[in-house]
């Protein structure tokens, strides 16, 4: 079985200029909210409200559908329209329930926590399950489950993934800049969960503004920024765990496996929010970015909101775009339109005047090895892609395909432009299918 270790790294544009000296702004919500009731891996969550019902900004809309699972909560006050059905960022059809959005923002009042150290593990945990608090960096694993391990004491390492390495993206970053008390708040509620474990607040080192504004907050003895060098795909779970704790692990084990846990920077914030205020979670940061977007900008947006109308805060398009990413450019999911509602994951809209990648034409494989010289995983990118493509799963096993992070590296470095990373995807997403249907 291969592990995911890293030598190089690639270096693509990052782009970031665009946003990166853009403070969060927040953004007003429209007269129509749409939230999905899968913004989570696990089970979908079950509407509790009907058509008519009146609801205010917090009030739950949907509840968990079950341990792997999270809550839905509505972020403006208003009426319940119904449910339609709406295609999300990820190009699937997802169930949506519609609130219209009547402008008081009437909200619950919260019952907050008068310290942490009044509070159980329990009561944490459960603090963190009703606020509906998934993993937003990307893969929207509910936090609670991931907080649960079978094996608790074990813990060693919390690791806050503030690398973010993706090209263009700077939420994270002005996240740390300008609330830098609310990152190691929120680090310190985790802590409480696991108290034999160390708090890292791992962040790449051309981020060091940021590191000056977190490290004299983080007075606590187990608390420390880990500055680790800039490369993509640093952010990626296993080769954060690789490059602060020097321990590996691969596609059939957990980051708990090895003794740590990780979350991104805007889901610790918002275990803090939850924990300590009692705030379920119902907004957060995106970076609108791209040179067809008029203003790049780094917005606060209420979940539910319709990506064309996060665009219009930025000042819509200056130039009819080519290709619209929900995203970042390297991971992220192509657009047919903006009638995509954000979710719990959403981390970004990219906007670009030149579709490159469409404009490519592939041509066959010249074995130059440049894909498996830049692959985090160790594999071999385009011999993978070649089984995939024949539908050859048993082959595809037997070469590690599994192993693959999905980083896009090996699509970015190819000289011949072949889609070797769509291709070893889709494979992933049919073979990990097939293991929970067994």
């Amino acid at each position: 079985m291969g592990f995911l270790t890293f030598q190089g790294g690639i270096h693509p544009d990052d782009g970031k200029e665009l946003s990166k000296n853009q403070k969060i702004a927040t953004m007003e919500a429209g007269d129509k909210l749409y939230y999905s009731v899968a913004q989570h891996i696990g089970a979908p969550a079950i509407p509790v409200v009907a058509k008519g019902d009146y609801v205010m900004r917090g009030q739950l809309l949907a509840k968990a559908g079950g341990f792997v699972s999270a809550p839905v909560h509505a972020s403006v006050s208003g009426t319940v329209a119904g449910i339609q059905k709406m295609r999300m960022p990820g190009g699937g059809l997802t169930d949506c329930i519609v609130v219209e959005n009547d402008g008081e923002m009437k909200e619950l009042s919260y019952e907050g926590a008068s310290s942490l150290e009044d509070l159980s593990k329990e009561e944490i945990l459960s603090r963190i399950s009703n606020a509906g608090i998934v993993g937003m960096g990307g893969a929207g694993f509910p936090t609670h489950v991931k907080l649960s391990p079978k094996e608790p004491e074990k813990i060693e390492y919390i690791l806050v993934n503030g690398a973010e390495c993706e090209p263009y993206l700077t939420s994270d970053y002005r996240r740390m800049l300008e609330e830098p008390e609310r990152v190691v708040e929120g680090l310190r509620v985790v802590l409480k969960l696991f108290p034999k474990a160390k708090g890292y607040i791992c962040i790449e080192d051309n981020k060091k503004d940021c590191v000056k504004a977190i490290e004299p907050l983080c007075t606590d003895s187990n608390i420390e920024v880990r500055i680790l060098r800039t490369k993509y795909p640093q952010g990626a779970e296993r080769m954060l765990i690789h490059a602060t704790t020097g321990r590996r692990i691969n596609s059939s084990m957990l980051p708990a496996d090895v003794g740590c846990i990780v979350d991104n920077i805007d889901t610790i914030t918002a275990i803090g929010q939850a924990v300590l205020k009692g705030e379920p979670l119902m907004e957060r940061i995106m970076t609108i970015t791209g040179d067809a977007i008029s203003k790049p900008q780094n917005l606060l947006v209420p979940i539910g909101t319709l990506m064309g109308e996060v665009v219009d805060v930025a000042g819509g398009f200056k130039q009819d775009p080519e290709k619209i990413i929900a995203g970042g450019p390297m991971m992220g999911n192509a657009l047919f339109g903006l009638d995509v509602p954000v979710i719990k994951t959403s981390s970004a809209i990219l906007a670009f005047t030149k579709d490159e990648v469409s404009a490519s034409q592939p041509s066959a494989c010249i074995n130059c090895g440049r894909c498996v010289e830049d692959c985090p995983g160790r594999v071999v990118p385009a011999r993978l892609a070649t089984f995939a493509d024949r539908g050859d799963e048993e082959s595809f096993l037997k070469y590690d395909g599994m192993e693959c992070c999905e980083c896009g590296c090996c699509s970015y470095v190819c000289p011949a432009k072949r889609q070797l990373t769509q291709s070893i995807r889709s494979m992933r997403k049919i073979l990990l299918s097939k293991r929970k249907k067994g």
